[in-house]
């Protein structure tokens, strides 16, 4: 099913070029939904394959505005926050319960990532409809047609930032991430950062280390070389132009903010 939605924006693809990756942002709110909106979610395409990126609160009805459950071939998941992972869920009742199921999903994720997300039915109801691949952070992988490098990043709990390459084009996300050198050198020459930013000048003292900034998300983009930034996991609330303002201060290439169905094409 190609059901595009109306009212996405592409970026970064020239007339008359063929998409080498193509990033569609699902969802991208911190924390919870907004009204109409989704927490974190993008959905990766290259070759034919798709690979979705997170799946937080409320991705999943989105996610079914461009694919058939069934028509998802693989899953990373950064870490366990609901706002990253929740709607693993319903994704596998859609593809499980049914007359025609799914074959098991490949699920890439830290050890015990999931646990709490896999509990949520009766044992063994979805056991068939997944294939859970655990990683240590630090591990290269291949998913499909792309080549996943990740990295473990500062969080209150273990998340896994991942640069995913196909055809030479690079795409670095940092999950939930603290400002660390480990986002630079995840981040170094990509043509995309996808970079947390849940506040735009000033995290609130418990949680500094462990949330970014736009101002940092900015500093590290620069520092990396990264030839686009785009910010994600804004506060819901948060004025989308403060924080590419706030990201602007420090970094001169192109801000941008992972807003629901934008689609960024990389030639």
């Amino acid at each position: 099913m190609d059901a595009r939605a109306s009212g996405e924006t592409t970026i970064g693809w020239p007339v008359g070029s063929v998409p080498s990756m193509r990033l569609t942002v699902l969802g991208a709110c911190g924390a919870w939904p907004d009204a109409g909106q989704a927490c974190s979610g993008f959905l990766f395409e290259h070759d034919g394959f798709r690979l979705v990126v997170d799946l937080g609160h409320a991705v999943v009805p989105r996610l079914l505005r461009h694919l058939e459950p069934g028509d998802v071939d693989a899953v990373f998941i950064s870490h366990r926050h609901p706002d990253h992972c929740a709607d693993l869920n319903p994704l596998l009742r859609a593809r499980a319960l049914r007359d025609d199921p799914a074959a098991p999903l490949p699920v890439y994720t830290l050890p015990g990532a999931l646990d709490a997300v896999l509990a949520l039915d009766r044992p063994g109801m979805l056991d068939a409809a997944y294939d859970l691949r655990e990683f240590e952070a630090g591990d290269d992988l291949e998913i499909g047609p792309f080549r996943g490098r990740t990295r473990m990043l500062p969080h209150w709990t273990p998340n896994a930032g991942v640069r995913l390459t196909a055809d030479g084009r690079s795409v670095a996300y940092t999950g939930d991430s603290g400002p660390s050198p480990d986002v630079v050198e995840l981040a170094r020459g990509a043509d995309v950062l996808l970079a947390e930013a849940t506040y735009v000048d000033e995290v609130p003292a418990d949680s500094r280390g462990y949330l970014c900034t736009a101002r940092e998300a900015g500093e590290q983009a620069a520092t990396a070389g990264a030839g686009r930034l785009l910010l994600t996991h804004l506060q819901p609330g948060t004025d989308p132009e403060q924080a590419r303002a706030a990201a602007a201060a420090s970094y001169r290439d192109e801000v941008g903010v992972a807003d629901p169905d934008l689609v960024v094409d990389l030639p």
